[in-house]
C-alpha cells in the first residue's frame, strides 16, 4: 500500500526548504541537498561566484554535468558487458556444438 508523500524539512546555504517526498525516497533527497548544499558553500567560500542564485545556477550545472558524465560512463559500461556477454554466450554455443 502507497503512503503519502510526506514533508521533509532540507537546509541548503542556511535556508530551509520544505519538499514532499515519498517516504522510501527520503534518504536519497537528503544525501542530494546535502551534496547541492556541499558544492553551493564551496563555491561561495571560493569567491569565484557571487550572488546565491548564481551560486546555485552554478552548483545545478556542475552537479548536471557530473550526472551526464555518469550517463555517459554507464552506457559504455552496458555496451561493453553486452559484448563480453556475446562472446561468451557464442564460446559457450560453440563448445555445446563440438559435444554434440
Amino acid at each position: 500500500m502507497s503512503q503519502k508523500p510526506q514533508p521533509v524539512s532540507l537546509t541548503i546555504m542556511g535556508k530551509e526548504y520544505k519538499i514532499m517526498c515519498e517516504l522510501d525516497e527520503q534518504d536519497d533527497l537528503m544525501r542530494s541537498a546535502q551534496q547541492l548544499d556541499a558544492q553551493m558553500r564551496k563555491m561561495r567560500d571560493a569567491g569565484k561566484v557571487s550572488g546565491s542564485d548564481r551560486i546555485a545556477v552554478m552548483a545545478a550545472l556542475n552537479l548536471a554535468h557530473e550526472l551526464q558524465l555518469m550517463k555517459t560512463q554507464n552506457a559504455q559500461l552496458s555496451r561493453n558487458l553486452n559484448e563480453c556477454l556475446a562472446r561468451l554466450n557464442q564460446k559457450i554455443e560453440n563448445v555445446l556444438e563440438k559435444k554434440s
